[in-house]
């Protein structure tokens, strides 16, 4: 979603960059049509550090290299190999995004032998500090290619099993380039839009502002929903891409779900471990890094994560109720490619913030956020001395907010933890992966299901192509029921 937030500034109140929506998706809807637009950013991630030293991420491997020269030699000399690596693993892996969740053995026959015990143990079993060591010796290196294997998740990177997260963080596909990231011209909301328009295009009613508090059953299917004002919607087909716990113990009526199911959904972990730190700009801040030039610094995300020991730290106060004092931070400013979002001469800036748990210590979040927005001022100011002055207006958005203004259990962006344990076959539940539910009627659409979490598309596609199969089969629909 993009809001106007203040006069004039378009902000990406919660996700802020495109990257992971599916190509496919893109296609098939002929969302360019109907008015998306997206923009890369390169350098993907650039990295300053208080001594002046700037690492940057490109989307190309060779300059990458180059910019590591000045890190090391080795890793100068590594980075490609890694690369390739991941392309290798991205290719082999795009199939499985796009289809019921396969069981673990049946992924490894996408790369078989040896190959694919290194993907079981790489991607699953292991942490990414154990992978990103036997790659590289810089901690700077390490440290930045880190971010993708913690972001939106409460995991360290030693945490084992933060080496599948890197990896769902790299099937980013844009404008036909692959592992690279971008902004959806005007704001994420563009995204958004231009389904909408897709799907009224093709007869689809929208309602919007009629929220829905309950699932309609009758002799044990799903036929419809009961929306706030009292009215219900009958259909063939009610499809959740709310979370797993919403849905089955908040929206489905009481007896229709066996006890010994709820349990399980309730065991479904679901961890916000981020703030949001929106603001409005006067001008671009200055970075002491490189000063004086203009803004080479804001052309894409800027990172906060100068080594793994960095980041563990941080997660250790979380673990135990504090948001970190020295966090985590991936910064984005928009304005500074896309002038639409902002005022002329004005900019935006959008912080994602880490490590923040939903629970604090001895503190609740609205007395917390001065304090936590201070944190994030000094954060940032050690490296853009003048940002404070920058700063027209800023809002904090925790993961209790995101819990009531979007209905994400626990403030989880991904709509449960995309651990090795809540994926592939055992998302959202094992037995119950494939978007059919123990309810006849209703299916699991959004990010609760597999693939998972992200701006992607690919769960409510599969879930979709999945309904269709069954209505050709006679095992959706009720008599009278509208179709």
């Amino acid at each position: 979603m993009t809001e106007e937030t203040w006069p004039g500034f378009h902000i990406n109140t919660y996700a802020y960059a495109a990257g992971l929506l599916r190509p496919e998706v893109v296609s098939e809807l002929d969302l360019g049509q109907y008015g998306l637009r997206t923009i890369l950013f390169d350098p993907q991630m650039t990295q300053p550090f208080p001594d002046g030293r700037v690492l940057r991420i490109w989307s190309d491997a060779d300059r990458t290299s180059r910019s590591l020269r000045s890190f090391s030699e080795r890793d100068a000399r590594a980075y490609p190999k890694y690369q390739a690596f991941w392309e290798e693993v991205v290719d082999a892996l795009q199939p499985v995004l796009l289809a019921p969740p396969a069981p673990l053995d049946q992924l490894l026959h996408l790369l078989p032998g040896e190959k694919g015990e290194r993907l079981l143990r790489d991607l699953i079993l292991r942490s990414a500090t154990d992978l990103l060591d036997d790659w590289f010796e810089s901690e700077e290196l390490k440290g930045t290619l880190a971010i993708n294997a913690v972001i939106g998740s409460f995991l360290g990177p030693s945490t084992p099993g933060s080496a599948y997260v890197l990896a769902h963080h790299s099937f980013g596909v844009l404008d036909g380039r692959k592992e690279v990231w971008g902004f959806a011209e005007g704001g994420m909301g563009s995204i958004t839009a231009a389904l909408r328009t897709a799907a009224e295009a093709a007869g689809a009613e929208i309602r919007t502002g009629a929220a829905v508090t309950g699932i309609v059953v009758r002799d044990g299917r799903a036929v419809g929903v009961e929306t706030e004002g009292g009215d219900q919607v009958l259909a063939r087909v009610v499809a959740s891409s709310v979370d797993a716990r919403t849905t089955f113990l908040r929206l489905a009526p009481e007896g229709s779900l066996s006890p010994q199911f709820l349990s399980r959904v309730e065991k479904i972990r679901y961890r916000g471990s981020q703030v949001k730190f929106n603001a409005a700009l006067e001008a671009l801040p200055e970075f002491s890094a490189e000063p004086g030039t203009g803004d080479r610094m804001h052309q894409g995300a800027v990172e906060i994560s100068p080594s793994l020991a960095y980041l563990d730290r941080a997660f250790d106060e979380a673990k135990y109720g504090r948001v970190s004092t020295s966090p985590f931070m991936e910064v984005l400013f928009q304005s500074a490619r896309d002038p639409t979002v902002a005022p002329p001469g004005k900019h935006t800036m959008t912080c994602f913030v880490q490590y923040a748990p939903y629970d604090l210590a001895g503190r609740i979040w609205s007395e917390a956020k001065p304090s936590v927005a201070e944190t994030i001022l000094g954060t940032l100011e050690a490296l853009a001395p003048n940002v404070r002055s920058c700063v027209r207006h800023h809002q904090v958005l925790s993961p209790p907010d995101v819990e009531r203004e979007l209905g994400l259990t626990g403030g989880s962006i991904f709509q449960g933890d995309i651990t090795p344990d809540q994926i592939l076959t055992l998302r959202p539940l094992p037995g119950w992966a494939g978007y059919r539910t123990p309810i006849p009627g209703l299916y699991i659409c959004g990010s609760a299901a597999h693939p998972g979490g992200g701006v992607m598309g690919a769960p409510g596609r599969n879930a979709a192509l999945e309904i269709l199969k069954d209505w050709a089969t006679g095992e959706v629909g009720i008599d009278g029921a509208p179709s």
